[in-house]
């Protein structure tokens, strides 16, 4: 994720890194060199045979429009609720944790080994999200029984909350802590498995395709469609027109392609790695405490 002033109009507004800049230019070019043709054609090679392109009724151009700005709306907003959901479920976890590493260390006897395993379960859910599995700094969170069967397990982060709750169940065995505390501790493990799994709900289901092609296939006639219906009057100012048009219309509609998945590692996801950090350092500095 990328931190910014936010009341820096000027440095935002120039910035190119982390902007849908990279992503759109080459089809604004495209665009704007479909429309410098367009203008050609109009003003030399059909002038040639006496003939210009005829004035289209600009109406059923702003239906189409109208129905394609409710389209992109409808992708801006689903992405952006994807990803402020994303956000939730990883602050639930950062949360959770804090509370079963409180609990740890007032009611039981094993805080550091709760802070050890809470550790590796973020950092787990986080390989799993970006699917990446680069599990090698868990070999040292995890003894090496408990590192073998997380790596060969269909849904690893899943294993090292079982190693949580074997934890809980340590504190029953002692019975040094009342039952209703050791409950509770157990919600909190549901808790972290609630927040993955609503994590990969949002991995797993994409925006439907019907949806995301639709959108691109009306972006696609609507803008190579501009050209011809701006031509006959604007001349030579219509590629201008149709450039800035066109950068509205694929940036609005790249930013909700790159948001649609927020666990990825672009620079506008979130921050995965800065969250497991604060996890660690809070549940380290609880069982220290």
């Amino acid at each position: 994720m990328i931190e910014y002033d936010r009341y820096s109009w000027w440095r935002v507004i120039f910035s190119f890194e982390g902007s849908v800049l990279p992503h759109v230019l080459g089809r604004v070019g495209l665009l704007t060199t479909f429309s410098i043709l367009v203008c050609g054609a109009n003003d030399y090679v059909l002038k040639i045979f006496d003939e210009r392109l005829p004035k289209l009724n600009p109406i059923g151009h702003t239906i189409l429009g109208t129905s394609l700005g409710l389209l992109i709306v409808f992708r801006t907003n689903s992405s952006n609720a994807r990803y402020w959901e994303g956000r939730s479920h990883w602050g639930m976890m950062v949360n959770t944790c804090r509370s079963l590493a409180r609990m740890a260390k007032i009611y039981g006897s094993s805080a550091s080994e709760f802070s050890t395993m809470l550790t590796a379960y973020v950092v787990c859910v986080k390989e799993n999200l970006r699917g990446t599995k680069n599990f090698n700094m868990l070999s040292s969170l995890l003894n090496g029984r408990q590192y073998e069967k997380m790596i060969a397990a269909n849904n690893p982060p899943s294993m090292i909350a079982t190693y949580l709750s074997a934890l809980v169940k340590k504190e029953i065995d002692k019975g040094e802590i009342p039952i209703q505390i050791v409950e509770r501790m157990e919600e909190q493990v549901v808790k972290l498995l609630d927040a993955q799994g609503g994590c990969e709900k949002i991995l797993k289901t994409p925006l439907p395709f019907v949806y995301a092609s639709l959108i691109k296939q009306v972006l696609f006639v609507y803008l190579y469609s501009l050209p011809f219906a701006l031509a006959t009057d604007m001349d030579w100012a219509t590629p201008l027109v149709v450039a800035v048009v066109g950068f509205g219309m694929f940036g609005i509609e790249e930013a909700g392609v790159e948001i649609e998945n927020p666990f990825g590692m672009q620079l506008n996801d979130l921050p995965l790695e800065k969250i497991c950090e604060t996890i660690s350092k809070d549940v380290a500095d609880i069982a220290k405490s």
